[in-house]
């Protein structure tokens, strides 16, 4: 599981013309789902990401977690994190989970970080969605489940 972790200061999910999710402050994150992904891969991702010190404490250094700021959480399904680049000119997705699990694992993630207290928005899985956010810094982190 690939999760792109964004600080934001605002983000939002738009379908349809119509936006789905919305947050102030916090994180937007980008989930990538693999086929060999299980729930402790979640498990690891969603504690991880709830502990993450990425935000700034009085004296400007990166010493709070988004509990300690009371933050949000935009999470946004994104299979192409799963794809292959590294032969040819065209990615490859097949090492993407299929979408019955993947989506099962993205409500999972979701349902996780709610259980740590993070209050979370979403978009909606296998949709054509507009994100926008106003990234805070720029400070952005990639993890990867399988690099624990």
């Amino acid at each position: 599981m690939i999760a792109v972790i964004q600080r934001a200061k605002s983000g939002s999910v738009t379908v349809d013309g119509k936006i789905i999710g919305k947050i102030d402050h916090g994180f937007v994150i980008l989930l990538g789902v693999t086929d060999t992904d299980e729930e402790s891969d979640a498990d690891y991702l969603t504690d991880k990401i709830s502990n993450l010190r990425v935000f700034n404490d009085e004296n400007e250094k990166m010493n709070l977690s988004i509990q300690d700021v009371n933050g949000s959480v935009l999470v946004i399904s994104q299979f192409t994190l799963c794809g292959d680049t590294r032969k040819g000119r065209r990615p490859s997705f097949i090492h993407a989970a299929p979408p019955e699990k993947g989506n099962a694992l993205y409500e999972y993630f979701m349902d996780q970080l709610k259980t740590k207290g993070v209050p979370v928005e979403s978009g909606e899985f296998g949709a054509m969605m507009d994100v926008a956010l106003v990234n805070d810094g720029p400070v952005t982190f990639v993890l990867d489940s399988k690099s624990s």
